[in-house]
């Protein structure tokens, strides 16, 4: 067993553990960063990106009996396929406790950089409302940080991802550092026309993602070549791989060690603060304990989550810093409901490559008040993504021949206008994330248990997300549509925005985490990844996780320089 010391230790590579990284070894410090997924390289190991499907293993259909052995949680993810399959975790290998009866859907990557390889680059600015809506409605404990107090650090992390967007002054949405917006295609402008015309309460803007218009950081603009789950080797899109971790490796300061599974963390004998992490090497087995002043947990929210219930000891006998019972209460994600609508309107409006974005309509419900309409709380958001139809939607017409085939490649005259609405999901304890009693994992560690079901307030912003998307479908022009209630909900966890389990807030009897991230019970551990967060908001958190992170260790790093960690 062996024994390493370091200024900082961060768990996890992705996009909390990437800016962790960056920051920290930017400020000076001596930084480790454990992975426990696989090594791979940026550009180099992205082997399905420009891949040909006759390149693919299966031309890229899927190996069903693979999925249902060994990624049977994974499979269902939009972003899984025989061209990503290197970037995620093994479910047989790598098992959790799934409840039958309240089922949450655990998606992991099991590589460098986690899944800032794989996720949706959409990026949103919570609001102020967002910030206060625990303590106007009653619902989950008050924030302890307004939006007034992150809004710089929004500003910073943008302005070194990169986001393409469109300033719109919207109070529920607010704008970011923008570089140039993504064009619309002819047949959103129409729809975005209408919708205007007719509901005109309804905004509507270019979706805001972390992808480059215009050359930003030494990075090359989008080529719109997609699909972007693939892996970028231009850096076109933001992820730990193209930005935060080369800029880390940059300062010579960085460490990094893959195939390391944190187990637990040890603590002084009076408990208030973290001395060591203890590692297994997933392939190797060896064990080792890695030391320092100062450790950031960024190894996802359930990740994070398991480490510090499996981190006991007589000052902890509930986990880490859990004197107030909340660690691994307070499960949300986003309850994604898509509706589908069918347009044939500017048929010969087509348009080249593969535009790795939407429209977004920021939240219009419950604004000011309660909506008199509305028999829930909070609101929603949708993402608009409009689809044309290829040769494999008419590859069953008939015909025969050099005219048939030709036809093929004209394109399709419908258009499908997919409307995702994600909602917000109140924090509620019995939605929950603890340590099985008595299943452990290949390594020994206890296995993680999950139950989440979804409550009557996201049933209810179900069946109105179904009834706006009727309206706007209708204001849009669409000739046919499909809208979803309550009885097609998703399964938890399917938005991939889990969140909330080691919550902060300015009372340590209710909450995990203090306004900085900081362990209330021990001063030098800080927990910036979906853990922290206090309520869920309708956005795409992935933002905030980042700003949170920067915020966090400007402020550790202040506190170490002034002696406050020995």
């Amino acid at each position: 067993m062996s024994a390493t010391q370091f200024d900082a230790i961060v768990v996890g590579s992705g996009i909390s553990g990437g800016w962790a990284a960056k920051e920290l070894t930017e400020k000076g410090l001596k930084v480790l960063v454990l992975e426990r997924g696989k090594d791979i390289k940026h550009g180099q190991d992205y082997r399905g990106e420009h891949a040909p499907s006759w390149k693919i293993p299966f031309h890229g259909m899927p190996d069903r009996e693979q999925n249902e052995r060994d990624y049977f949680v994974q499979s269902s993810s939009y972003a899984f396929s025989e061209a990503t399959r290197q970037y995620w975790n093994n479910d047989r290998l790598n098992p959790y406790v799934r409840s039958e009866e309240k089922p949450f859907d655990w998606f992991r990557s099991d590589v460098v950089g986690g899944r800032s390889l794989l996720w949706g680059r959409q990026v949103y600015r919570w609001s102020e409302q967002d910030f206060n809506a625990n303590a106007t409605d009653g619902h989950g404990i008050p924030w302890p940080v307004s939006y007034e107090e992150i809004a710089p650090w929004y500003s910073y992390v943008e302005k070194f991802i990169g986001v393409s967007g469109q300033a719109e002054n919207l109070p529920q949405l607010p704008d970011s550092e923008f570089l140039p917006p993504m064009d619309y295609y002819e047949i959103e402008k129409t729809a975005k026309a209408r919708i205007n015309k007719k509901m005109p309460h309804i905004p509507m803007t270019i979706g805001r993602v972390a992808i480059l218009t215009e050359e930003h950081n030494g990075r090359a603009p989008c080529h719109y070549c997609g699909p972007c789950q693939r892996g970028c080797s231009t850096g076109s899109y933001f992820s730990s791989q193209s930005s935060t971790l080369p800029a880390a490796q940059a300062t010579g300061n960085l460490t990094l060690m893959p195939d390391q599974v944190v187990e637990r963390l040890d603590h002084d004998a009076s408990g208030t603060r973290i001395t060591a992490v203890r590692t297994i090497n997933t392939q190797t087995g060896e064990r080792s304990i890695f030391s320092a002043k100062l450790f950031f947990l960024c190894a996802s929210t359930l990740g994070s989550t398991q480490i510090m219930l499996n981190s006991t000891s007589e000052q902890h006998p509930n986990g880490l810093s859990n004197r107030s019972g909340a660690l691994g209460k307070y499960l949300m994600d986003h309850l994604q409901m898509i509706h589908l609508g069918i347009m044939v309107d500017d048929v010969n409006s087509y348009y080249e490559g593969n535009r790795p974005n939407g429209l977004y309509i920021p939240r219009f419900r419950n604004l000011t008040g309660q909506d008199e309409d509305a028999d829930f709380v909070r609101g929603f958001g949708i993402q608009a993504i409009p689809m044309r139809g290829d040769w494999q939607t008419t590859f069953n017409s008939k015909g025969f021949g050099a005219d048939y085939k030709a036809s093929l490649k004209k394109p399709n005259p419908m258009w499908i206008w997919a409307l995702s609405a994600f909602s917000e999901c109140l924090p509620q304890a019995q939605n929950q994330a603890y340590l099985h009693a008595s299943k452990v994992d290949r390594f020994g560690i206890p296995q993680l248990a999950t139950e989440f079901e979804w409550g009557a307030n996201e049933r209810a912003l179900a069946n109105d997300t179904g009834k706006q998307a009727a309206e706007l479908f209708r204001a849009a022009g669409a000739v046919y549509y499909i809208t979803n209630d309550e009885s097609n909900m998703e399964t938890g966890g399917g938005a991939i925005h889990e969140m909330g389990t080691a919550r902060m807030g300015d009372d340590p009897t209710q909450s995990v985490l203090n306004k900085y991230n900081q362990a209330h019970e021990i001063d030098n551990l800080f927990v910036t990844d979906g853990s922290f967060m206090t309520s869920a908001s309708c956005v795409n958190p992935s933002l905030t996780y980042m700003a949170f992170t920067a915020r966090a260790c400007d402020y550790a790093v202040k506190q170490l320089q002034a002696g406050h960690y020995g």
